[in-house]
């Protein structure tokens, strides 16, 4: 820490910690409290198989059997309480888990959505127990129908939160020491923010957060240059994170697997994630063909011409091999050189002595194969959702993204490419431009025509004031403050619901109304709707969005300039693509005055990224610094 964080009123941070703590199964010993009868759902899943078409398979729970204790009480699904909670058995099964060592404890009943009573009571009585605040009560993480979903939701969480809470507690005692006016807020994964607090209580919102604030910056910074359509690569050592942006606006989803049978229910940016970063190690497969990835070499020891002991070529020195890194200057700033005769020796020995090519042909295929698993992503969240790519711009990001985008570009079909002025650190970037957000779901799970329109506007009052007061409690400036209504809805006999936007003020909500825009809802994603059929209401869905101050972009163009191109020239090279050599000028792209046209092949290279322009495409900068890739005019 420096004496500067005294000037600091904000902090805003986006933590691996829990997506970390999931991936690697290094969460808290914890344990369940459910109904009698029930303490199965989390290893019984739903009827799922690690391997779609294997017969066998082996998923072990993050809470043991052992672990999974049960107590007397039953609510029906229409919310009738058939048996009261057996508040006794209640304090005998926590003192059970405390001796077993568990550090938090889930406290999930069957029906607790359509009746919250019995599980309420038992939280009371747990708490009064429990030594710590690792307590994650179903009904207050997840008050939605289906029990596996709220289960898995709520254990997962509780599971997270002695990790989460005791690294964001270190985190405030050693700001605190610097500045303890300085407040900090925490990234979640629905691309918003929150305080630490509920971070703390609520840590499953974290998962998945680190890419998500890239797609914040990136629809941004799209937007202002007049792109509304956008999708998004996030490459850093070990992933390819993609996501799409539709006119200007995120694409969010209500449930997501970190792992195998480990399914959070929660919204959040919806991501696509394969392991095709920078440290995937290229390999030669059981059949023979070329592979890349999953495994990465990271950042420790990384690719081979890191020089820090490892011997199997990855997607960088493949890209270093090309000439498409400029192995003098190498990003970040730690390394004065990086070791090309390293990578080109890794490449012969694993690849290309195996397969029969060259060094530099077995560098392109390793390229051309990732650059095909980044396409596939790409098809994933845009073809076969009924996008078409020539209507999107693809935005690279993180420190090897933009060396791919001009192949994205081509195998796609997308229209163009917008690289942010810093590619590198657009994520850290995403932080400073979130807004506060607090979302809520309510399950219904009554028939439209049954509807009681005044008390769902109770409802819709009630959520929207619980929720500003947990938005207003920080201490951020906010423009303003909105709120987000959507209804889960289906026909009857359906089992997948769809979401339906609700417009105006709750009290003049109108069942012919509901029923209108869920008719448009239902057009939108299955192309018309149904007739005669009787329409079901789910779940109630709310956010409530504190709306900060926007980032000036213009700040982003800033910096000194160079009069010509020729002044941004720095260097010759050569650059390997298409299976022969061409000449290309190495040129650094912070300085390039605005509207000033590069055509490729060429690197653009700064600090945190380089930019490989491949041949046949030109590259121009605009108003805000960033790079705009097209085709060549013919």
């Amino acid at each position: 820490m420096t004496d500067d964080l005294g000037q600091v009123a904000t902090i805003i941070h986006g933590t691996t910690v829990a997506t970390n703590a999931l991936l690697e199964r290094k969460g808290a010993k914890t344990g369940i409290i459910t109904t009698a009868g029930f303490r199965d759902v989390l290893e019984m899943r739903r009827r799922d198989r690690p391997t779609t078409w294997g017969l066998w398979g082996q998923f072990t729970p993050v809470v043991e059997r052992v672990n999974r204790l049960e107590v007397k009480e039953r609510v029906l699904a229409d919310g009738t309480i058939r048996e009261p909670v057996d508040l006794e058995g209640v304090k005998t099964a926590a003192k059970t888990l405390l001796e077993n060592g568990c550090e938090a404890v889930c406290l999930f009943f069957i029906n607790g959505y359509a009746n919250p009573e019995n599980e309420a009571q038992a939280a009371e009585v747990l708490r009064d127990i429990w030594p710590n605040d690792h307590v994650s009560v179903a009904i207050e993480i997840l008050p939605e129908i289906r029990e596996f979903e709220r289960c898995s939701t709520t254990t997962l969480n509780a599971y997270l939160q002695p990790p989460v809470a005791n690294y964001l507690g270190r985190l405030e005692d050693r700001i605190a020491q610097e500045n303890k006016d300085t407040e900090i807020l925490i990234v979640q994964s629905n691309g918003g923010v929150m305080s630490v607090d509920t971070a703390k209580s609520r840590p499953i919102r974290t998962a998945l957060s680190g890419p998500a604030a890239g797609v914040v910056a990136a629809r941004q910074i799209a937007g202002a240059a007049g792109f509304d359509n956008i999708i998004t690569g996030d490459m850093g050592g070990t992933s390819f994170d993609v996501s799409l942006v539709a006119d200007g606006q995120n694409m969010l989803t209500a449930q997501a697997n970190i792992d195998f049978g480990m399914t959070i229910r929660t919204p959040m940016i919806e991501m696509t994630t394969i392991g095709a970063g920078g440290g995937s190690i290229a390999h030669i497969d059981e059949t023979g063909f070329l592979e890349i990835g999953p495994e990465s070499a990271g950042s420790d020891p990384g690719p081979v011409c890191y020089g820090l002991g490892n011997t199997r070529p990855t997607v960088t020195d493949a890209n270093l091999v090309l000439g498409r890194i400029d192995a003098r200057n190498p990003i970040g700033g730690k390394q004065d050189r990086l070791d090309i005769n390293a990578a080109m020796a890794a490449i012969e020995t694993h690849i290309a002595t195996p397969l029969g090519l060259s060094v530099h042909d077995a560098a392109e295929a390793i390229i051309k194969v990732a650059n095909a698993k980044m396409g596939g992503a790409i098809r994933l969240i845009s073809i076969e959702r009924g996008y078409d790519p020539k209507q999107f711009a693809m935005m690279p990001f993180g420190g090897g993204g933009a060396l791919h985008t001009g192949a994205m570009m081509r195998d796609i079909g997308l229209g163009a490419s917008i690289v942010p002025r810093y590619p590198g650190v657009n994520s850290a970037l995403g932080c400073v431009m979130s807004d506060l957000r607090h979302d809520e779901v309510r399950t219904m799970n009554t028939m439209l025509d049954d509807l009681d329109c005044g008390q769902l506007a109770e409802m819709i009052a009630g959520i929207t004031k619980e929720s500003t007061a947990l938005i207003t409690q920080s201490k951020a400036s906010l423009k303003q403050i909105d709120r987000v209504i959507e209804l889960d809805m289906l026909y009857l006999g359906q089992s997948h619901s769809v979401a339906v936007p609700i417009a105006g003020e709750p009290d003049a909500l109108t069942i012919d109304a509901i029923k209108e825009a869920f008719s448009a809802s239902y057009a939108r994603s299955y192309s018309r709707p149904l007739s005669g059929i009787p329409i079901r209401i789910l779940n109630l869905r709310l956010s409530v969005i504190g709306i900060r101050p926007s980032v000036d972009l213009n700040i982003l163009a800033q910096g000194e300039r160079a009069t010509t191109m020729e002044d941004c020239i720095l260097a010759d090279q050569q650059i390997y693509a298409g299976g022969a050599w061409h000449d290309a000028k190495i040129i650094d792209r912070l300085r390039l005055p605005e509207g000033a046209v590069v055509h490729g092949p060429a690197l653009l290279v700064q600090g945190d990224a380089t930019i490989y322009v491949d041949p046949k495409l030109k590259a121009k900068t605009d108003a805000f610094g960033n790079i705009i890739m097209t085709e060549e005019d013919e």
